[in-house]
């Protein structure tokens, strides 16, 4: 028996060992396992979190040019120019000048037939003859009662009704009088004449028509231009009205003149803004003696304005339209975004002005979603390099 239980000690020594061996190498598969799947969950997370973080492309505000264009759209016109109404009524008799014509101050345009104003003229010579014989009389029977009074041949009253009934004559004379220097001026008024040298834009009546004095829409005869120099009136928007002062120069340019440029001068301002576009109403003069421009035309007018003090351009695709005011997202130092209200000022298309809200230095977001959040943190992208134009020649030639 002794001898029988050591043996089978021995004999069950060696599987104990390998059981203990399984067991061991189960708890390390156990337990790398289970720590290669935290592992694998953990890297997941990050990535996951990693994904999650918005990744945006950054740009920085620059500043303006030297000098700021301001490009706005005018309206040309002649330094005078006047329709051309009748003063009398009757028909059109002839007319001597068309369009395009150049006229003199003073010439004749057109006469004009009157026949009612003529009857009423000779009506009018009649009765002005008539006072002046009733006056001779009173004054006569007035001047000759004087003299009776004198001696007490008549009384009193007798002369004053004849001083009154002169005095009345008088008056009669001078009412005709100016009845027929008043039909004298509508008879002067059948020619029809330039009022100033000019050419002529517009003729609206021929041989026949009728033609009504006054002045009345559509009743024009004729319109008159003087363009041997001609204003441009332009509508300056509040923020840059105060930078607008007689005597500055400014560039236009024409659309029926491609590729030429001219200068004009600012003759006026209106010292008011318009209450309702809030803009200042600026007068240039030009010279065109050559005649080369028309009024009515559209003209692009540039005015050359200092900088103004503190402002930056930002491109349109960094701005958020979003709410009262636009905005921009800003990336800070902590990768954190920070919206920010700014004051916008002209659009350049591209480009907007910021008059207010924003640092040289600040980072923007370009292109920001519109989830964007205060607070959010964002990944900013790297810059990609840039091939050089001599290593992409080199590996076209290789």
């Amino acid at each position: 028996m002794s001898d029988d239980a050591p043996s089978s000690a021995a004999t069950h020594s060696p599987y104990r060992r390998y059981l203990w061996a399984v067991v061991a190498l189960a708890l390390l598969l156990a337990v790398w396992g289970i720590l290669s799947r935290l592992s694998a969950r953990n890297a997941l997370d990050r990535e996951a979190r990693a994904a999650a973080i918005l990744t945006v492309i950054t740009t920085q505000p620059r500043s303006g040019p030297a000098a700021n264009m301001l490009v706005l759209p005018g309206s040309v016109q002649a330094f005078y120019e006047a329709p051309i109404y009748a003063r009398t009524s009757g028909y059109l008799k002839t007319w001597y000048t068309d369009i395009g014509a150049a006229v003199k101050k003073g010439q004749l345009l057109a006469e004009i037939e009157t026949p009612e104003v003529d009857q009423q003229l000779r009506q009018a010579e009649a009765d002005l003859g008539t006072a002046r014989a009733n006056y001779e009389l009173a004054r006569t029977t007035n001047e000759r009662w004087k003299g009776l009074l004198s001696t007490e041949s008549v009384s009193q009253q007798d002369a004053d009704q004849r001083a009154g009934d002169a005095a009345a004559k008088a008056a009669a004379q001078a009412s005709a009088s100016a009845n027929l220097a008043r039909l004298h001026e509508l008879e002067g008024f059948k020619r029809v004449v330039a009022p100033f040298n000019g050419v002529v834009t517009q003729r609206n009546t021929d041989v026949g028509a009728l033609i009504n004095a006054g002045q009345t829409p559509g009743s024009a005869l004729f319109r008159v231009a003087d363009t041997h120099r001609l204003r441009i009136y332009v509508q300056v928007p509040q923020p840059y009205a105060a930078q607008i002062s007689a005597g500055m120069s400014a560039a236009l340019e024409f659309t029926d003149h491609p590729g030429q440029h001219y200068s004009a001068v600012v003759a006026s301002t209106a010292h008011a803004l318009d209450a309702v576009s809030r803009t200042l109403q600026v007068e240039l003069q030009i010279d065109n003696s050559k005649g080369e421009l028309l009024p009515g035309s559209y003209v692009q007018v540039t005015f050359s304005l200092p900088p103004s003090p503190g402002t930056l351009r930002v491109p349109v695709n960094t701005v958020i339209f979003r709410g009262k005011s636009p905005q921009v997202a800003i990336v800070d130092a902590g990768q954190h975004v920070r919206l920010r209200d700014i004051a916008e000022g002209r659009d350049f298309g591209t480009e907007l002005e910021v008059l207010a809200g924003i640092e040289p230095d600040d980072i923007l977001v370009v292109n920001p979603p519109d989830s964007i959040a205060d607070g959010v943190q964002v990944r900013i992208q790297p810059a990609q390099p840039q091939q050089s134009g001599g290593v992409a020649v080199a590996a076209e030639h290789s």
